[in-house]
């Protein structure tokens, strides 16, 4: 069944292809139908977009005023953040927003960047070695006397509750508030991808790249949902001191495993974020679990015999015992950067993982059986 979807794979490379150069119009800001924290509207040539507080039901945490840089700004507009569009230079907090911009053909706009230690996407990588980006340290304390330097016209930034910008906002750059990372599902995370298209200059490409992602997406779903093989019971991650992180129930990554196929171990545990549960608890659960999927960013491969070695309970874990585990080293592959906006690609690693049989000659992009 999976091969039906080769199609539709070879279709989002296509949009790529075909728009990378294209002329671009206005668009419409119409339309966004899973994004629960982003509205976005047009207001003759701006576009009105408004972040909304995921702390706060119902909130506008911050709203833009997206106007092209060769327009006058239209009379009667609700008071917001002005941003003259497209950017002609940015800074990334976050290798995930720098990713996208290099997805739509708009890595250039990327003046900055922060956290470059964990960068794995390769043309990020070759611009921070040529200089052509600046590197500017943690995203939590970045150079501030670099970035100005840069002179960009925006900066993006992943709020947080009860946490400022500090410096940053000192500046008086326009912040971007990337939200995005707060969405429950995975289509609307991915979604944001069309305010973002129009903050560069590529709104219509970004719409059809992400119309070329829902597909994509769903037709992974309805694979998923036919498949011949029963669910899989799913435990997921590893111990971390004294805890054991999981995905909350209402999480976007807890829906990916739905979708794919699986029964989530966890699925009583409700969160948004990350939930702490206790080893005992995961031991409890999880003793008779099908498969293991385990995430990490490390030099050294993990193998079985390192999981037994940091805890010897794991060895009587059913996918342990029957070596049903799979493992993606983040360090290894670009998990972080390509994911959140591209979800289709994760889930068909998952939905080759949890139900192989629907094609055999299925090759996972991020994780692989644990050695």
């Amino acid at each position: 069944m999976l091969h039906l979807l080769r199609p539709l794979l070879l279709t989002v490379l296509t949009v790529l292809l075909c728009t990378a150069c294209a002329p671009e119009g206005a668009g419409t800001a119409e339309g966004l139908q899973h994004a629960r924290l982003l509205r976005m509207r047009q207001e003759g040539t701006a576009t009105v977009a408004e972040v909304m507080d995921p702390w706060h039901e119902g909130r506008v945490m911050h709203r833009y005023l997206l106007v092209p840089r060769a327009d006058s700004v239209p009379a009667g507009l609700p008071e917001g953040t002005l941003v003259r569009t497209p950017l002609r230079r940015m800074v990334a907090t976050s290798s995930v927003h720098a990713a996208l911009a290099a997805d739509l053909g708009c890595r250039h706009l990327v003046a900055g960047l922060c956290d470059t230690a964990y960068v794995m996407h390769p043309l990020l990588r070759t611009d921070l070695r040529s200089g052509r980006t600046a590197a500017l340290g943690a995203s939590f304390a970045p150079d501030m006397e670099r970035l100005v330097a840069l002179a960009p016209d925006a900066v993006t930034v992943s709020p947080m509750e009860h946490t400022g910008y500090g410096a940053l906002a000192a500046t008086g750059i326009p912040l971007i508030e990337c939200a995005d990372y707060m969405e429950q599902t995975p289509l609307g995370r991915a979604e944001w991808m069309r305010f973002y298209g129009r903050l560069w200059g590529c709104g219509e490409r970004a719409d059809s790249l992400f119309a070329a992602t829902e597909r994509t997406y769903d037709a992974l779903c309805r694979v998923a949902a036919e498949a011949r093989s029963p669910r899989p019971r799913l435990i997921v991650d590893m111990k971390q001191a004294a805890a054991w992180y999981v995905p909350g129930a209402d999480s976007y990554l807890a829906r990916l495993y739905a979708d794919a196929g699986a029964d989530y171990v966890f699925a009583r545990h409700r969160g948004s974020g990350s939930v702490a549960l206790s080893v005992e608890t995961v031991m409890a659960e999880g003793a008779e679990a099908d498969v293991w999927i385990v995430k990490y960013g490390q030099a050294e491969p993990r193998t079985y015999a390192s999981l037994a070695a940091d805890y010897a309970p794991v060895r009587r874990l059913r996918p342990w015992r029957e070596r049903r585990v799979w493992a993606c080293n983040t360090l290894a592959v670009p998990y972080y950067e390509e994911t959140p906006f591209h979800p289709e690609r994760l889930l068909r690693d998952l939905v080759a993982i949890f139900h192989p049989e629907v094609d055999a000659e299925a090759q996972p992009a991020y994780y692989h059986p644990m050695p």
